[in-house]
């Protein structure tokens, strides 16, 4: 059962995120879906969004519903709430903590190995954690949960 695709995207240095460069991430993980998970893109991809304004704008909308892909919406600004901030960056941080790297293809080849390496219970487990973080959001009544 494959469950994830695996895409990162480096920026240049310098570089912003924007709602066009955001759609073009966004097509670049359709494009590596249709070659390495083809099955997914038949059975519906959800896509885990905050609602910071770049997810609003009207390019990122286009290229989501382009895509096929559906959105899963939950608050801004909630790191309670995402996944890449309460799971995959701080074990990605844990795992790079003390290396040192002299240039910036280090550091790439560092994260990718970090990621490759996971075996896919892994991602299925932030997921899950997910689950229960919302259930005791909705106890505190919308309120932080803490770790």
């Amino acid at each position: 059962l494959n469950l994830y695709c695996y895409l990162c995207n480096y920026m240049k240095k310098g570089e912003t995120i924007n709602a066009e460069s955001y759609a073009t991430t966004l097509r670049n993980l359709r494009e590596a879906m249709k070659e390495k998970r083809r099955g997914k893109l038949t059975t519906g991809v959800l896509l885990l969004q905050d609602n910071a304004p770049i997810h609003m704008a009207h390019v990122w909308k286009a290229a989501v519903q382009d895509c096929g892909f559906e959105e899963i919406n939950h608050p801004p600004y909630s790191p309670d709430l995402a996944p890449s901030d309460y799971y995959l960056f701080p074990n990605l941080k844990k795992d790079l903590c003390g290396k040192r790297f002299s240039n910036d293809e280090e550091l790439k080849v560092a994260i990718n190995a970090h990621f490759l390496d996971k075996e896919e219970g892994y991602f299925l487990q932030g997921i899950e954690e997910l689950i229960s973080r919302c259930n005791k959001c909705i106890e505190v009544m919308g309120d932080y949960i803490e770790k």
